[in-house]
């Protein structure tokens, strides 16, 4: 039963996670009319599930540390019940937001969960020097980092005639290519992080089928529940043209592929906004209205599945006792 109810909320999690954040990649076809919303999002479903297969090979890291090894005791990580509460709090966090249209990140909320679960079962024995190489830094450092990748390949590629207002069949290719490259990029980065959450609980599964479910659940969510996050992405943050979408897809790409590569736990969704930001902020379109609120529900995301894998490991520990 235990283990039947991990694998269903890691499904949740996936899903939810695949309506919040499989149209990061697309959202500049879309918000600069290169392409239809059924478009963009089937592209966004291939070339996410491309990503997951492939994260099979090279994100294997990314597994490795989104498992808790090193940043709670390793007696914790061979709880069942460590990895429901991380799932959960992972799962309301990111449907939460979905709800509400609010891209949030799939890195911060189940961080957030391995925090929270962690500390309500010895809050002693949580590594926060772990804590702080292993996620936040690269968390706090990537978002800038696009921003400013974002601005500069925008200053580069304008005067080259590479990032033109205006559409063109060369600009189109290269438009839908680096869109399918950012959603590659982030199922190859996302998918090891939530198929690490099965191998607590489930551990005679093989990372091939940890990761086929996360793939299948993550797909159907992005096809089937996305359309709110998709017109805040594409249409609230910033005005963009098709040139200006390529660039802001580029840089994302650049910067999750290599986290990817490295092991790092990068936000897609930070990087994606960060650089259309970037963007924004150089041509002087962002929306500041929109953009104030999603940076704020970036703050809570962490704090709030934090919360909610605190609580249900607690409530676990006391169901158990009980019985």
């Amino acid at each position: 039963m235990l283990i039947a109810l991990i694998i269903l909320t890691v499904a949740v999690v996936a899903y939810a996670t695949g309506a919040n954040a499989n149209f990061k990649g697309v959202a500049s076809l879309y918000g600069s009319g290169t392409s239809s919303f059924p478009t963009a999002v089937r592209w966004a479903a291939l070339t996410t599930a491309a990503g997951s297969v492939v994260s099979v090979f090279l994100a294997t890291g990314l597994m490795k540390a989104f498992s808790g090894k090193g940043l709670v005791p390793d007696a914790l990580v061979a709880d069942p019940m460590f990895f429901l509460a991380v799932a959960a709090g992972a799962a309301v966090t990111c449907g939460m937001a979905t709800w509400w249209g609010f891209p949030v990140s799939t890195t911060h909320a189940l961080t957030g969960a391995l925090l929270g679960a962690g500390l309500a079962a010895d809050a002693g024995k949580v590594d926060f020097s772990t804590l702080w190489t292993s996620f936040a830094r690269p968390l706090l450092l990537a978002p800038l980092a696009a921003v400013a990748l974002g601005g500069i390949l925008y200053a580069i590629l304008k005067p080259l005639r590479l990032a033109p207002d205006h559409r063109s069949p060369l600009l189109d290719g290269l438009h839908f290519l680096s869109a399918g490259a950012v959603c590659f990029a982030r199922g190859m980065n996302d998918t090891p992080k939530m198929a690490a959450l099965l191998f607590g609980g489930v551990v005679t599964w093989s990372n091939l089928q940890g990761m086929a479910l996360v793939l299948v659940a993550m797909t159907a969510g992005g096809l089937l529940s996305a359309r709110k996050v998709a017109e805040t992405l594409a249409h609230k943050i910033t005005g963009m043209n098709p040139g200006q979408g390529f660039v802001a897809n580029l840089s994302t790409a650049i910067l999750v592929i290599i986290g990817s590569l490295k092991g790092l736990p990068l936000s897609t969704t930070h990087v994606s906004v960060g650089s259309l930001l970037g963007i924004g902020v150089a041509t002087r379109q962002t929306h500041w209205r929109t953009a104030i609120p999603v940076l704020l529900a970036w703050c809570i995301t962490l704090p709030c599945a934090a919360l909610v894998g605190a609580i249900i490991f607690a409530l676990s520990r006391l169901l158990s006792a009980s019985h």
